[in-house]
């Protein structure tokens, strides 16, 4: 006998929600899932909107007066840019996730999904790792003033729905990739600084690609496409106060990462290692059997995702050296 599907607590169609972070690569592709689904999308821009400006935000918040919020916004980077700016990281994240959230509740928008990373969870937590495991220990030291904002907006859902009865939830994206990326060679996250540094280096030749590291960590990846799809589940299925995790369940070692982009982009040199550099976490794989009894999984394989973001990639001029 077939499973009964899952209720629908907050249907989409005819929905307005407004989607905070609309130019970034997650928010953009939630933008499009949710229009997709029959929902007006409502968006606001930084000349407009200064999300780390209470007033502001406030002040839009009520004039829209959105059905629902995804809180898709926030200052991104990788080890680099997490280490070399911790306090923009730790202070922008949290002005731009408490002014959402507390205009969100002045305004009475009662349905929000908050958006955070799995770098929210301790550098030696069990893998896979699951969603008790926050707050269980120390945090990985390359990325903690973005991860503590990010635990931050987690509780700050979890205190308007026991204080004022809000249904705000949660979900904790692994590592995403896709269009929209933000693509720079050391500045920006591993898989758009390796696209664009072996690009490079395949069209001008260059015989070696010198990667962080050892190669040996091992990350979980997902395209941003699936992420977008299980915002909109969530949305529609999920009220509880506890974050969920959102991920494929499968992983590879950095490696075999800088391998398969070397492929893709048709690099034909050496790859070198620079171990002086930070590996950051060892392994982080994320348990997400609770999305998964829910209904919901991963479908775009990474192959398939990493080409057709390439391709992509290919098609914007003013990314490419």
């Amino acid at each position: 006998m077939a499973d009964a599907p899952l209720a629908e607590i907050f249907p989409l169609r005819g929905k307005r929600i407004y989607v905070a972070g609309h130019r970034g690569m997650v928010g953009s592709a939630c933008a499009r899932q949710l229009a997709a689904e029959g929902a007006e999308v409502i968006t606001s821009d930084r000349a407009t909107v200064d999300l780390r400006r209470q007033d502001q935000v406030e002040a839009f918040m009520a004039k829209a007066k959105p059905d629902a919020m995804v809180v898709a916004a926030a200052k991104v980077g990788g080890i680099l840019a997490n280490d070399t700016y911790p306090a923009e990281f730790l202070y922008e994240n949290l002005m731009i996730e408490a002014n959402l959230i507390e205009a969100a509740h002045r305004s009475d928008v009662n349905r929000a999904l908050f958006l955070g990373s799995s770098c929210i969870y301790p550098r030696e937590a069990p893998n896979p790792i699951n969603e008790d495991a926050l707050l269980t220990g120390p945090l990985e030291k390359t990325n903690e003033w973005y991860a503590i904002a990010k635990i931050a907006g987690i509780k700050l859902c979890q205190a308007y729905r026991r204080q004022y009865g809000r249904d705000y939830i949660s979900a904790m994206p692994c590592n995403l990739y896709g269009p929209g990326d933000y693509f720079h060679p050391t500045r920006s996250h591993v898989i758009p600084a390796l696209l664009q540094r072996f690009h490079d280096a395949a069209q001008n030749k260059v015989p070696t690609v010198t990667c962080w590291g050892s190669g040996t960590p091992r990350r979980e990846f997902m395209h941003v496409t699936d992420v977008a799809e299980a915002c909109s589940f969530l949305l529609r299925h999920y009220s509880g106060e506890s974050h969920l995790n959102i991920g494929t369940g499968t992983d590879f070692t950095i490696r075999e990462l800088a391998e398969t982009i070397a492929r893709v982009t048709g690099f034909k040199g050496e790859i070198a290692w620079d171990t002086t550099k930070p590996d950051g976490t060892m392994l982080k794989r994320m348990d997400v059997s609770r999305i998964g009894t829910l209904g919901w999984q991963a479908r775009i394989g990474f192959a398939e995702g990493l080409e057709a973001t390439y391709r992509w990639f290919l098609e914007q001029p003013a990314l490419r050296t």
